[in-house]
């Protein structure tokens, strides 16, 4: 018959400690020993004890306070209680004795809650660093709490699933790729979002949203897209905007542009055929969708033929010509045969191998949903030298 080891008095005096009521326990802190702050801190955190998680926190004896393995599903009160324990820390003139805390480490052990955490002492200060951030369904003073712990100059991606405002893009200067999806506070107001940049863009996605005119000359004259490499602004009505506002755009970036995405952007035969000198000088692009838009089987010929120039063209994305459809709307798929292989015939003659994708439907590289009430209808032109 094995016998089972007893608890140790410490074990016992940690558990009864909560026992109690709070109060006592945090009363307790200052002569509580040191191994005993680790199964203390567990009790207080899964049992969402607020007060006390706050003062374990000002107290905490260690260096490091490994969070992140604790981190099991999004416990938001908790999460809470610990920054309010750090914003106390961090507010005091003289540290408590006992306190020894220089890192939190919110590393992502598996637990798929936050990625990539680690924290470092700085100037007697507690920051955050990482690369990627995900904020999704958090409370806009919580996403401002943590944001406040970013070290700022490491932040690289911030992935936002939930209400955002403007005026919080003023603490993430030094992001490379920008996306933003159906951004309702974007309108008329672009400059001030990019005025919150320092450093110049990788990538800039601006889908699905209204921008005005001044949006886009403020976008074409800003520094920070001086060497973009991926612009993707589908979503967005191009329609009425003065077709030279994207001709400067597009001059703008044309030395180091790789991926153009203007898909569903109200696009026009007069609108195309202002910026093809412009995209004719984009000599690093390699992708390029213009689905959604109404072209008219002239402007795409005009297309096809300014785009042969570009050496590293590999992937185009264009709509079925306008002339493909009936008065009602409805695609005609023998029409659109014909005038495949009239487009055909053009890129033949202007010799060298072509790739392009026709359809009626949003491109398919971009991930785009396919409209629920058609068959995606595609076809890939190869034609060899």
């Amino acid at each position: 018959m094995s016998v089972r080891t007893p608890p140790r008095l410490l074990d016992l005096a940690g558990t009864s400690l909560l026992r109690d009521n709070e109060a006592s326990a945090i009363t307790a802190l200052e002569y509580l020993p040191t191994e005993l702050f680790p199964p203390l801190f567990l009790e207080a955190f899964f049992g969402r004890r607020i007060k006390t998680l706050k003062a374990l926190v000002q107290a905490w004896p260690f260096v490091r306070l490994p969070l992140g393995g604790l981190m099991h599903m999004p416990q938001e009160e908790t999460f809470q209680a610990v920054l309010d324990g750090l914003d106390v820390l961090l507010a005091q003139k003289f540290r408590p004795r006992r306190c020894r805390l220089q890192v939190l480490d919110l590393r992502n052990t598996g637990q798929n809650f936050w990625s990539m955490w680690w924290v470092e002492q700085r100037k007697g200060l507690i920051h955050l660093r990482c690369k990627k951030l995900k904020i999704v369904s958090m409370p806009v003073g919580t996403i401002m709490k943590v944001l406040s712990r970013v070290q700022l100059d490491c932040l690289q991606e911030v992935d936002v699933d939930c209400t955002w405002r403007l005026s919080a893009l003023a603490r993430l200067h030094y992001l490379r790729d920008l996306h933003l999806e159906s951004p309702s506070f974007l309108e008329g107001r672009l400059d001030q979002m990019l005025r919150c940049l320092k450093t110049p863009l990788d990538n800039l996605s601006v889908t699905n949203c209204q921008l005005t005119e001044s949006d886009l000359s403020h976008l074409s004259r800003s520094p920070n897209i001086s060497q973009l490499k991926g612009l993707d602004l589908s979503g967005i009505s191009l329609s009425d905007f003065r077709p030279e506002l994207l001709q400067g755009l597009l001059e703008k970036v044309a030395a180091t542009l790789q991926e153009l995405n203007l898909e569903q952007c109200g696009v026009m035969d007069p609108q195309l055929d202002s910026i093809l000198p412009a995209l004719s000088c984009c000599s690093q692009l390699s992708a390029f969708s213009l689905c959604g838009n109404r072209l008219s089987m002239a402007i795409m010929g005009k297309l096809l033929r300014c785009t042969a120039g570009l050496p590293r063209l590999r992937e185009e994305f264009y709509p079925a010509p306008q002339e493909s459809y009936g008065p009602g709307g409805a695609l005609h798929l023998g029409r659109l045969s014909q005038l495949r292989a009239k487009l055909i015939e053009i890129m033949r003659g202007l010799g060298g191998p072509r790739a392009i994708w026709l359809s009626s439907s949003p491109c398919p590289r971009w991930g785009s949903k396919l409209r629920s009430h058609e068959e995606p209808f595609l076809y890939h032109c190869y034609v060899p030298a």
